[in-house]
């Protein structure tokens, strides 16, 4: 298994190494983003294919009603190719580009950020800018938040449309810990005193990266190279206190640090079934969410580090090959739209956090974003600004290299 995880990341590093080094694309006549109506009545009939995660039914179920009410009001055919990692769509991309297949490509709208995104951008490998131009882009107050126009350090330049809002969320079963610890540092000390009641997903998963980058963050006091596109001597010097940390925490480890789970699934398991006591989510709602369809138990609190959790913007982009550039883009305007955002944000359906400034609707609007309340399993609002920038994308795969390449023979 450790072979066949060091050959998934090395070709997961070979695809990005190709997306850099792509020659430059001439693109072709595209629909003009400024005229609605126009697009409205252009995308009448299309299929949209929109290549998303799949593993979460929740978020599934939600993508189901969008394929719906997309039929219903704008007679576009929404389907979800359900994907398992980014990196797929991504590498049917970079195939089409190398066919010369530069008008009809299998993907019509992508679910994407990160390192995925720096790739594609800067190899012009992205239709627009659109992103701006939508109706409903105005909700997200990007003035205000400039995060709805950066992706990861990297500038969006219109290229992606705000999707949903993550973050970095521990969680804990307060029946058996009632203290959590606060910072990266405590939680080493706690595992510590507590072994085999902490683990964390096995990178190159996305969460157990998260927690490498969050790890990372504190550690090296966010230390600025971090913001900025790697270099060896770099990767080097900051690193060090990672590995050393990560060298004293996995002895104490559930199972002695000797198996990882490969997803945020997987983790709530070890948490439902008592097996651990600490985890942690990238969705700030995922106990409340758990405890809802009983995966958790009702003792399930939720809470942000006392020094601040990452946090991004998850994005939706047009391949510059898409068929069908239209219906996307209608598509992406309406997941960006109140109805949309505020179905999404409810744990009774899609259950994430809106990218929409809430604060700048009316109160009729805001009252449809009001389905969390207090609930014990929430984290407070409070606690969610407290914000940590994402990493340059640069360092995300060299971080799981890395770790796959020290951990994965153990």
């Amino acid at each position: 298994m450790a072979q066949l995880r060091a050959s998934l990341s090395t070709t997961r590093s070979f695809l990005l190494f190709v997306l850099w080094s792509l020659a430059s694309l001439t693109i072709a006549q595209e629909p003009e983003v400024t005229d609605w109506s126009a697009l409205q009545r252009q995308a009448r009939g299309e299929t949209v294919y929109f290549n998303a995660w799949g593993g979460e039914p929740r978020i599934n179920s939600y993508l189901n009603w969008v394929a719906e009410t997309l039929d219903e009001r704008f007679d576009i055919n929404f389907q979800h190719v359900k994907i398992a990692d980014t990196a797929e769509a991504v590498s049917k991309i970079v195939a089409e580009r190398q066919a010369s297949n530069d008008s009809n490509g299998s993907i019509d709208l992508l679910w994407i950020n990160g390192e995925n995104f720096a790739a594609l951008k800067e190899n012009n490998l992205l239709f627009g800018p659109w992103a701006e131009q939508q109706p409903n882009f105005k909700l997200v107050n990007a003035d205000r938040f400039p995060e709805m126009r950066e992706d990861f350090t990297v500038p969006t330049m219109g290229l992606e449309s705000p999707w949903t809002r993550s973050q970095l969320v521990f969680y804990h079963d307060s029946r058996w810990l009632t203290e959590p610890p606060q910072t990266i540092q405590a939680i080493l000390d706690w595992s510590r005193e507590n072994p085999g009641e902490f683990i964390y997903p096995r990178p190159p998963a996305f969460l157990g990266s998260t927690f490498l980058k969050q790890a990372i963050l504190e550690l090296s006091n966010k230390d600025p190279a971090l913001y900025s596109p790697i270099t060896d001597d770099e990767f080097k010097r900051v690193t060090a206190t990672l590995w050393s940390y990560l060298d004293a925490l996995h002895p104490t480890l559930l199972r002695g640090g000797r198996y990882f789970p490969n997803s945020a699934a997987e983790l709530r398991r070890l948490m439902g079934d008592g097996e651990i006591s600490l985890a942690f989510a990238f969705n700030p709602n995922e106990a409340l969410l758990s405890v809802r369809t009983g995966e958790l138990p009702d003792s399930a609190r939720s809470y942000v580090l006392q020094g601040g959790t990452i946090g991004n913007v998850s994005f939706l982009a047009i391949p510059y090959n898409a068929q069908h550039k239209a219906a996307a883009m209608i598509a992406a305007n309406f997941l960006l739209s109140i109805e949309a955002q505020a179905r999404a944000s409810d744990p009774n359906y899609m259950g994430s956090t809106t990218v929409i400034s809430i604060e700048d609707l009316d109160p009729a609007a805001r009252q449809q974003f009001n389905s969390v309340g207090a609930d014990l399993a929430a984290v407070s609002p409070e606690e969610l600004s407290r914000k940590l920038q994402e990493p340059h994308p640069s360092w995300t795969p060299a971080l799981e290299r890395a770790w796959i390449q020290r951990y994965s023979a153990r």
